[in-house]
């Protein structure tokens, strides 16, 4: 069987002919099909390493962590008992990979930056116009402002703005209270809004 590992990186062209059942793909790969796990590969790469890159703030630990994240679910597809879950259980995975990776690295020099030079969605649903491309200045309030956020509330905010996920899902994938999720929402908002606001156009909202 092959290893998950050399997964990362190697995108079988076939994200477009994708099957609609999570099922058929997780039974399929539980049965040593490659081919299906590939296929889950190809689906949910891109939003987990988007997901671990906003939580890290690091490119290439990113490409390391989501290599890490699918060799653990390679390894524990048995354990998925939900397998219209696929997604929910994935970044769960990729949760704690991201977390026991920023423990180690503020063990080592006590701080997290963020290094995201790319243009980030900061509202739901929305991407900056073309003619409001952040430039570099706005690049580096950004980077601060995220990574200002402790933990919680930076997962919690990148899950939600920048994923799109549900209060349900992020619940699931946190272990937090739907409460918790919402107030954690609510002042990393305010944070971020009011670092980043005076850069942004007017009525633009975080």
């Amino acid at each position: 069987m092959m290893e998950a590992s050399t997964l990362v990186g190697q995108p079988s062209g076939r994200a477009g002919t994708l099957m609609n059942s999570s099922e058929e793909w997780i039974a399929r790969a539980r049965r040593g099909d490659d081919e299906a796990f590939r296929l889950i590969f190809d689906r949910y790469a891109r939003p987990i390493i988007s997901f671990i890159y906003d939580m890290v703030g690091q490119r290439e630990l990113a490409e390391e962590l989501t290599q890490e994240t699918f060799v653990r679910a390679y390894k524990n597809l048995n354990a998925l008992r939900d397998e219209s879950k696929l997604s929910t259980w994935l970044f769960g995975i990729a949760k704690n990979v991201a977390r026991e990776s920023l423990r180690y690295r503020f063990r080592e020099d006590g701080k997290v930056e963020i290094e995201d030079d790319r243009v980030m969605e900061m509202s739901d649903g929305r991407l900056l116009p073309d003619s409001e491309l952040l430039n570099k200045e706005l690049n580096g309030v950004i980077r601060d402002a995220l990574g200002a956020l402790d933990e919680d509330k930076r997962m919690v905010f990148t899950l939600k703005i920048f994923q799109q996920r549900s209060y349900e899902e992020i619940a699931e994938i946190t272990g937090f209270s739907i409460p918790k999720l919402k107030t954690d929402l609510h002042r990393a908002r305010a944070e971020m809004r009011r670092r980043i606001r005076p850069y942004l156009g007017v009525g633009y909202e975080v």
